[in-house]
C-alpha cells in the first residue's frame, strides 16, 4: 500500500490511533496502573513507619499533608499515557460512528449538480447497504442493495484512495443506452419535464435543466446543449468493458452481476461510468442522504433527492 494511499484514508489512520490509544490504556488499566498503586502503598508504609519511629523517639512527626503529596505524585500518570487515555474513547467513538454508522463527506466537484454543489457537507449512510469491516470494506452482512436513482458514495475503481459520489443508473443485469442525452432502462424510456434554466454559481452561466424520472426517483439533472453527447476519445479501457457498445450518438451497456452504473446529474460535466466502467459491490461506500451544512448557503441544509 502506497504511502498516498495511508495518508488519503482516514478510516486506516482512525483505526491505527485508535489501536495505538487503545493499547496504552489496556496497558496503564491492568498493569501500569497497579504498578504505581505498589509503589505508592510501599512508600506510604516507608513514610508511615519513619514517622513512628520518630514519634517513639519523642521527635515531631511530618505533617499528614506529606502523606497525600507522596501518595498523590506517586499515582499520577504520565503524561503520554493519561493523553493517550482521555484520546483512546474519542478517537473510538468516532471510529465506530464513521465505520459502521455515518460517515461526512465534502462536494469537491461539480458533477452532481444542480443535487449536490461545491461545498455541500453532506451525511453517508454507512449501514444501509449492508455492514462493511473498516478498512478493509468487506461486505459482512447484507442490509439492501443499491436501487435506481440512489445518490451513492463509492471508492473510485482507477484510484481507491478516492471517494467518488453519483447516482446510480443501472443495477446488475439492467441494460443501459444513452443517446441523444436520453437515458432508456431495459427498453424503457427514462421521462423527463423540462424546468426553468439554471443559474451557475460558479459562473454567470444558464444550463438547461431537466427533472429525470428514474424508477420513481425524481431528480433534477443539467444539459449542455452544445457538448455532445459522450466524448469518446475520453473513455478508458475498464474490467468488463465488453458489455458496453460505443458510438458518435452514445452507448449501450449491460450491467455485469455485483456492478454498477454511475452517472452525474451534470450529465455534461460529469466523469463517471460512462468513461472509466461499473463500479462492483466491493467500492461501495454507502448511501448519501443529507446536506447537513454549505457554510456559503445556509438554504441548501436538507434531504437529499
Amino acid at each position: 500500500m502506497s504511502l498516498q494511499v495511508i495518508l488519503g484514508n482516514f478510516a486506516l489512520i482512525l483505526f491505527v490511533l485508535m489501536v495505538l490509544t487503545g493499547v496504552i490504556w489496556c496497558l496503564d488499566v491492568f498493569y501500569l496502573a497497579k504498578q504505581r498503586r505498589a509503589a505508592a502503598d510501599r512508600a506510604l508504609a516507608d513514610y508511615d513507619a519513619r514517622n513512628a519511629r520518630l514519634s517513639a523517639e519523642g521527635v515531631k512527626a511530618e505533617h499528614g499533608g506529606s502523606r497525600a503529596t507522596i501518595e498523590a505524585a506517586l499515582l499520577r500518570q504520565p503524561t503520554w499515557i493519561e493523553y493517550s487515555g482521555s484520546f483512546f474513547p474519542v478517537i473510538a467513538a468516532v471510529f465506530f460512528l464513521r465505520s459502521f454508522l455515518y460517515e461526512p463527506f465534502k462536494i469537491p466537484s461539480g458533477s452532481m449538480v444542480p443535487t449536490l454543489v461545491i461545498g455541500d457537507l453532506i451525511l453517508v449512510n454507512k449501514f444501509t447497504y449492508g455492514i462493511r469491516l473498516p478498512v478493509l470494506n468487506k461486505k459482512v452482512i447484507d442490509v439492501n442493495d443499491p436501487q435506481r436513482g440512489d445518490v451513492m458514495v463509492f471508492k473510485y475503481p482507477r484510484d481507491m484512495s478516492q471517494d467518488y459520489i453519483k447516482r446510480v443508473i443501472g443495477v446488475p443485469g439492467d441494460k443501459i443506452a444513452y443517446e441523444n442525452k436520453r437515458l432508456t432502462v431495459n427498453g424503457k424510456a427514462v421521462g423527463y419535464t423540462p424546468l426553468d434554466d439554471y443559474l451557475d454559481d460558479e459562473q454567470p452561466v444558464y444550463h438547461k435543466q431537466l427533472q429525470e424520472n428514474l424508477a420513481g426517483v425524481p431528480h433534477r439533472i443539467l444539459n449542455d446543449e452544445p457538448a455532445p453527447t459522450l466524448n469518446l476519445h475520453q473513455v478508458y479501457d475498464f474490467p468488463n468493458k465488453e458489455a458496453c457498445d460505443y458510438n458518435e450518438d452514445g452507448f449501450s451497456c449491460v450491467v455485469p452481476e455485483g456492478n454498477y452504473f454511475m452517472m452525474g446529474d451534470n450529465r455534461d460535466n460529469s466523469a463517471d461510468s460512462r468513461y472509466w466502467g461499473f463500479v462492483p459491490n466491493k467500492n461501495i461506500v454507502g448511501k448519501a442522504f443529507l446536506v447537513w451544512m454549505n457554510l456559503g448557503n445556509l438554504k441548501r441544509i436538507g434531504g437529499i433527492q
